[in-house]
């Protein structure tokens, strides 16, 4: 899981200009495209080289956290750089993802990487026009959300080297689905409201969402779709 530099604080939902939304949105779900299409680049040209990357998989974690929180940070208002620094962001995440999609493939659950995809795009499209055309006011969720994430995250590390209970794993799972199901809610309202600056800015925080949702779906069906 990630987390970039969202805007927590209260929005003003009347003062946007729509044709100025319109065309913002316009942009941010291109740039979110365009990030998938590097993602899946970054999956593909790495996945033959699965076992390298499970070995340095913490390395590639760490240089991911860095480009997020580093270079895309020190890159804003900076046309053409802050492009790179998010398709460098995003290919790291494709790049992340083969060792839980080379075990899937392995176990011979390569479909349920298919179904995974179409399973994220489908809620998040719809839980993206829900926020887009929904009267009510989301920008109190923020907080509640951040708090939730850090429990979630803290969880998570308990879990994966202290506890290391399937159970647990799969709760936690599913508590990543449904909070990023809400993140999305969230961060696409703000979006519409005029929260963020820059479309690239806009596309990393969906980015994160329909990550996040992909990889616990990943997991989800993967374990209930096993022969174990």
């Amino acid at each position: 899981m990630a987390l970039y530099d969202r805007d927590y604080t209260s929005i003003d939902t009347g003062y946007v200009q729509e044709g100025t939304s319109v065309a913002f949105m316009k942009q941010t779900y291109q740039l979110l495209a365009a990030s998938m299409i590097a993602a899946a680049a970054g999956a593909y040209v790495t996945l033959p080289y699965a076992e390298t990357v499970m070995q340095y998989k913490w390395f590639i974690f760490g240089a991911e956290l860095l480009v997020l929180f580093f270079g895309l940070s020190m890159s804003r208002g900076k046309p053409g750089l802050n492009l790179a620094m998010l398709f460098v962001f995003t290919f790291l995440s494709g790049v992340s993802l083969v060792p839980l999609l080379a075990s899937l493939i392995g176990a011979g659950n390569g479909a349920v990487i298919g179904n995974a995809f179409l399973m994220t795009s489908v809620l998040f499209g719809a839980l993206s026009l829900f926020a887009i055309n929904s009267k009510t006011d989301y920008s109190s969720w923020g907080k509640p959300l951040f708090i939730t994430l850090i429990v979630v995250i803290i969880a998570s590390l308990v879990n994966y080297f202290l506890l290391q209970s399937p159970i647990m794993h799969i709760v936690i799972t599913a508590g990543i689905l449904l909070l990023f199901s809400f993140f999305t809610i969230y961060d696409t309202q703000n979006i519409a409201n005029g929260a963020y600056d820059s479309p690239v800015d806009a596309a990393v925080s969906l980015y994160l969402d329909f990550l996040n949702m992909f990889t616990a779906l990943l997991q989800m069906l993967g374990l209930f779709g096993g022969d174990d």
